[in-house]
């Protein structure tokens, strides 16, 4: 198991990996990469420098993208 961010709201948190959220945005991991930093997305870096994304944001932005496609 790789090693999760530090914190103390990190034990109720489920984060996950960049190759974990991106099938389920149904996009690649460079475009979750440019969703952090554009602020779309919270990352967080492991001690090693890997990021990871909470799982409660990734799955609320591909239900809004899901709309998003139905609406149009």
């Amino acid at each position: 198991m790789t090693s999760q961010p530090q914190s103390d709201e990190s034990a109720s948190v489920v984060w996950l990996t960049p190759a974990e959220a991106a099938p389920r945005l149904k996009v690649g991991p460079r475009a979750l990469q440019r969703w952090a930093n554009a602020r779309k997305l919270t990352v967080a870096r492991t001690l090693g420098g890997h990021r990871r994304y909470r799982e409660t944001e990734v799955d609320a932005l591909a239900a809004s993208l899901l709309t998003e496609a139905e609406a149009a």
